[in-house]
């Protein structure tokens, strides 16, 4: 919701509490004015029944003789039956027992009946607003009430039913005049809210347009601002600013030295001339390549070079066809190959004001062409590698079942030797014949050599398999993936072999943490290799820790942090190639994947070691 829209409800809301508050007090009070009015009615009423009813009942000799002289009573008659007519709010008028039944009633069949006891009316007035308006909508009866005393004793009462019907209609009429008033309030309020956003939000207005002339490049933009204090020190404010960034920009364009700051890491010499020829500003590259161009040194073209000099040619060429001339490849005095290219500048109105030069190194470029060259070669190299050692491995295969082979036959051939050097019956367990030479293959140093030669087969085999997943290209298969299930699968792998080592482990990685684009087998894979290797390192329990979270440079890191024995210094830098362990029975290949995975997912590992403190993995990853 905008500021608008927020000023106008908070008015318009408040102007409707005031209404519904001032209506809700006005017809409270309308209401116990009228219950009062009606109240002050009955009272007159009962006060006229009371002292018609004394003088009848001082003539009597006992209570029975009192009823029956208020029963027969004319003039008591007559009050009760004009009650009704006296006010529109008694609904009756009646004289009872001291046991409530009615001996004079406004109606004749009432009389002799047991009348209920209503609520005192008087007490209904002192209720508060709320209370009384909710007694007013129950519709009931209330009474006002006057003891009737035989001697010192009482005897029955005045009892005068008072309706709160004709009040109820007041306070609805009331109601109805509160909800016109109401929506002409609102009407009325919604308007002046409306005119007095749109007054109060002006300034904003103004602010905001003069950030936009600001951003267009517009200087010494002003506010016109309306009149008052506050508004006064905010255009000060604004205009000081406006004219410290004129100041900055023209500074900026004025002084050479900022504009050598922007380009000076630029690989490419670049200088700038004017249309009279003057250099007006070079980086230091452009000094390096052809000495001759320096700030340092002139600003004149004539005085750089001479007339037949190629550059100067060029550049003048630009500077009188207003074109871009080039590329033309130079040479300096020491024989380093140039290749220039010029180019027109022209201000914001297309106006010509200047020529600009590029020299770029083309020893540089060479080197670029044969380093691309060299990754070509190495490329094919691997695949070529990559087809030898698949190769290989077929051979190796069939060795290792010959060797197997070869193993069993041995086994065979020394059995019946062994039983030779024993018992002729024994002998019988051998059912072929005795090969010549048969003694010298009993030597155990046979056996010894083959499982050498089998062991040797093996390790070539691994190295080979190890080879071929480096060589092989892996295919990605990159998706959206959430670290914290990641996460949490490999703390699930890991926590058997974590126990076995009484390592504990802890996860730190939130669900709120962004996405990162990965293919999950192989993230997985290397953030297993690296917990693992903690565990390792823990042979006497630790804490392994897996924590995530972002990054500068919208980034994603994960850690992989130990308490184990370290890594020693000088093998921090060999970790990650391939084959090197420190491990009696290590291949030297998890580390040298888990470096290549995070390469394939254009991500960085950092390692910090401190021998018998901890090891701390440190996997960076970009976020989706």
């Amino acid at each position: 919701m905008s500021i608008k829209s927020r000023q106008v409800a908070g008015v318009t809301s408040l102007v409707i509490v005031v209404v519904a508050v001032l209506s809700a007090y006005h017809m409270a009070t309308l209401a116990r004015l009228s219950l009062q009015e009606s109240a002050a009615r009955g009272d007159l009423l009962r006060q006229t029944i009371f002292q018609r009813a004394h003088e009848v009942v001082s003539t009597a000799k006992d209570a029975d003789a009192a009823y029956a002289a208020l029963r027969e009573d004319g003039g008591i008659r007559s009050l009760l039956e004009s009650a009704v007519a006296y006010s529109r709010d008694v609904n009756y008028a009646a004289i009872t027992d001291h046991d409530g039944v009615a001996v004079a009633h406004n109606g004749r069949p009432f009389e002799g009946q047991k009348l209920p006891e209503q609520e005192d009316l008087n007490n209904v007035i002192d209720r508060g607003p709320i209370e009384l308006l909710r007694t007013v909508y129950s519709d009931r009866t209330f009474e006002i009430r006057q003891k009737l005393l035989f001697g010192d004793q009482e005897f029955g009462s005045i009892r005068i039913g008072i309706s709160t019907l004709f009040v109820k209609g007041a306070v609805q009429q009331a109601l109805h005049r509160a909800l016109q008033s109401a929506l002409l309030a609102l009407l009325l309020s919604t308007a002046v809210a409306i005119l007095l956003a749109q007054w109060m939000l002006r300034p904003i207005h103004v602010i905001q347009s003069g950030l936009s002339r600001l951003g267009r490049g517009e200087l010494d933009v002003r506010l016109e601002l309306p009149e008052g204090e506050e508004f006064k020190h905010l255009g000060t404010s604004f205009e000081a600013i406006s004219a410290q960034l004129s100041a900055s920009r023209a500074k900026a364009l004025s002084t050479p030295t900022d504009l050598e700051t922007v380009v000076e890491t630029l690989e490419d010499a670049v200088a700038l001339f004017n249309p009279d020829g003057e250099l007006i500003f070079c980086n230091p590259a452009m000094g390096s390549l052809l000495p001759g161009f320096s700030i340092a040194s002139t600003r004149r073209l004539s005085e750089m070079a001479p007339a037949t000099d190629a550059v100067r040619q060029l550049i003048e060429r630009t500077l009188a066809a207003h074109r871009g001339q080039g590329p033309v490849s130079v040479s300096n005095d020491h024989g380093e190959e140039r290749l220039l290219v010029t180019h027109p500048i022209d201000d914001a109105d297309n106006k010509f004001v200047g020529a600009m030069l590029v020299a770029r190194n083309l020893a540089y470029l060479n080197q670029v062409h044969s380093t691309l060259n060299y990754s070509r070669k190495l490329a094919a190299l691997g695949r070529l590698m990559a087809g030898v050692a698949h190769e290989v491995k077929n051979p190796l295969n069939a060795m290792t079942i010959h060797l197997e082979l070869l193993r069993q036959k041995l086994a065979r051939v020394q059995r019946p030797v062994a039983v030779a050097a024993g018992s002729a019956a024994d002998a019988t367990e051998f059912d072929g014949p005795l090969a010549p030479g048969a003694g010298a293959l009993s030597d155990s140093n046979v056996t010894k050599h083959v499982d050498i030669i089998g062991k040797e087969i093996q390790r070539l085999d691994q190295v080979v398999g190890g080879f071929l997943k480096f060589a092989r290209p892996d295919e990605l298969k990159l998706q959206p993936v959430r670290l914290d299930s990641i996460i949490s699968d490999v703390s699930t792998t890991v926590a058997p072999e974590a126990e076995r080592l009484h390592v504990a482990v802890k996860t730190e990685c939130p669900r709120e943490l962004p996405e990162i684009n990965a293919d999950p087998a192989m993230l997985s894979q290397a953030i297993l290799n690296l917990a693992l290797n903690a565990c390792q390192a823990m042979p006497n329990g630790g804490t392994l820790k897996l924590a995530c979270r972002t990054s500068s440079r919208h980034r994603v890191e994960i850690d992989v942090e130990d308490t184990g024995v370290g890594i020693p210094p000088e093998h921090l830098q060999k970790i990650f190639d391939l084959y090197f362990t420190t491990k009696e029975k290590g291949s030297g290949i998890g580390l040298s994947m888990v470096y290549r995975i995070v390469q394939l997912h254009d991500g960085e590992v950092e390692v910090q070691s401190t021998p018998g403190v901890g090891t701390r993995f440190r996997l960076i990853f970009p976020q989706a």
